[in-house]
């Protein structure tokens, strides 16, 4: 069972380093330092907008408009810890 739950600890936290680069990545796209048409940096984003996506618009769709600030990705990574804590204590007496 501490396999198991050490197998989940490690693909949420890769997750978690995932959503903080597509943050980071969309901070340097929008203050221009680096551009889209360089086909290596659009390919990262586009892999990184399909993996973060899905789990991110439920989300932004729950959430009020903030006026330009997205923190969906903060509220994610906050669930994710939640949800690896829950499950160690659940299954970790």
């Amino acid at each position: 069972m501490y396999a198991i739950l050490n197998l989940f600890n490690t693909l949420i936290s890769i997750y978690i380093w995932l959503l903080v680069a597509s943050v980071v990545l969309s901070w340097l796209i929008a203050f221009n330092v680096i551009s889209t048409g360089n086909p290596i940096v659009y390919q990262i984003r586009d892999f990184l907008y399909r993996i973060t996506e899905p789990a991110l618009r439920p989300i932004r769709n729950l959430l009020p408009n903030l006026g330009g600030i997205d923190i969906s990705p903060m509220v994610l990574i906050l669930a994710l810890y939640f949800l690896r804590d829950l499950a160690f204590e659940i299954l970790l007496p």
